[in-house]
């Protein structure tokens, strides 16, 4: 099969100008058995998982719904895992308190999630206290201003 080169950047120049954008067809990879073949449903999952390249996020999602087995069932209750980006771990506790105290053992914490989920590359931990609501509400706020009770005397 020869393969014809593609100037891409002309290619992108005449697609913007006509307005149409050519579908790009998946790549079509080589099977090893015959077509009929019956294949084991984890063989297949774990395929499709090493393929598009899912397996930290399988363990970041493994890592939130299994959040009271892997730091146990005390600092599960005042605690919620929000969100991981970049290495740290964003988790919300129930209280100011309990954050300070969590942040007194993060080495320790770090070291469990890590041993508990591995693939789901925690390098550190941000606590967060309750959150409140805000009095910076609608398009008419005023920069500095108190809030809503500011007229009140």
């Amino acid at each position: 099969m020869s393969q014809k080169k593609v100037d891409l950047a002309l290619e992108l120049f005449r697609n913007y100008k006509t307005g149409f954008i050519k579908k790009v067809k998946p790549v079509v990879t080589e099977r090893t058995s015959t077509p009929g073949d019956p294949t084991l449903i984890s063989d297949v999952l774990t395929n499709l998982v090493s393929d598009r390249q899912w397996e930290s996020g399988l363990a970041e999602g493994n890592l939130f719904a299994q959040w009271e087995k892997v730091v146990g069932s005390d600092i599960a209750t005042h605690t919620t895992p929000i969100s991981i980006l970049d290495g740290v771990l964003l988790i919300q506790c129930s209280s100011t308190a309990w954050a300070t105290q969590l942040q007194s053992v993060h080495d320790q914490l770090v070291q469990t999630i890590s041993s508990s989920a591995p693939g789901a590359l925690v390098e550190s931990l941000r606590f967060t206290g309750p959150t409140a609501p805000s009095w910076k509400k609608g398009i008419r706020t005023i920069r500095g201003a108190r809030g809503p009770r500011d007229t009140y005397g």
